[in-house]
């Protein structure tokens, strides 16, 4: 049997799970099993049960073994320079209250922003970011612009709780995002919606972030970006000199 890479050892456990070959409660194969299933190293396996741990899949315990937790994956994204977790998950941890969801003709700053040709047609969900129930002062106001031939999640956004909208394209439309490329810089208002939105001026500083949300293909599922009150949101970060 020829050896199996971590990826593909990866996948077919995850589909084992999710497919419920591998119940919630039960227990996988011991890692000297996976080893003679996979013709892997015990390196590899442990490798594999770890990403499985990471995704909130399985729970290891010495002298137990490793225990099937939960039948799909929680949403993980990880940082490659330092931590901006705080900020990818921004959208989970603020309430939500969408303004519009419509089809438009993408042009100009937007058309720059999410990287498309101008003239190009998109979904547009828009919506202000409360920081928590009580709130009436918008601390942000997000465009997430989508393919339109995901239009019908456009109700399913609406709706509460609130559900991402990358959330709805991995469970409605079988997508799975395994990336996103974050940027954050300064800029000025020009959108009289935002301005009204946000209780500025035109012209006015603000703090822009564009996310782009990637599936294992290299294709761009989603864009937002999001704009800020400039004294109101902050991004910080440590960065540490190497020891090697």
């Amino acid at each position: 049997m020829s050896r199996t890479n971590s990826a593909e050892i990866t996948r077919q456990l995850l589909d084992g799970i999710t497919s419920g070959h591998y119940p919630v409660g039960t227990l996988l194969p011991t890692e000297f099993e996976l080893c003679d299933q996979f013709a892997a190293s015990r390196y590899t396996i442990r490798a594999v049960l770890q990403e499985l741990q990471d995704l909130g899949l399985v729970s290891r315990r010495k002298n137990v073994g490793t225990r099937v937790e939960a039948a799909s994956p929680r949403t993980v994204f990880r940082p490659t320079l330092a931590s901006v977790e705080d900020l990818v998950q921004f959208s989970e941890e603020h309430r939500r209250v969408v303004q519009s969801v419509e089809t438009v003709t993408v042009t100009g700053d937007a058309a720059k922003d999410i990287g498309c040709a101008e003239q190009t047609r998109r979904l547009r969900i828009s919506s202000v970011r409360m920081s928590d129930a009580t709130s009436t002062t918008p601390i942000g106001w997000t465009d997430i612009y989508i393919d339109p031939a995901y239009t019908d999640i456009a109700e399913a956004v609406r709706q509460p709780p609130a559900v991402l909208v990358s959330s709805l394209l991995e469970t409605r439309h079988q997508k799975h995002i395994a990336e996103i490329e974050q940027e954050v810089r300064a800029s000025t208002l020009t959108d009289p919606r935002v301005a009204n939105a946000l209780q500025l001026e035109p012209g006015a500083s603000v703090l822009k972030i564009v996310r782009r949300y990637i599936d294992d293909n290299g294709e761009t599922l989603e864009v937002s970006v999001t704009v800020h009150p400039a004294d109101s949101f902050a991004v910080s970060m440590r960065l540490k000199r190497s020891t090697g």
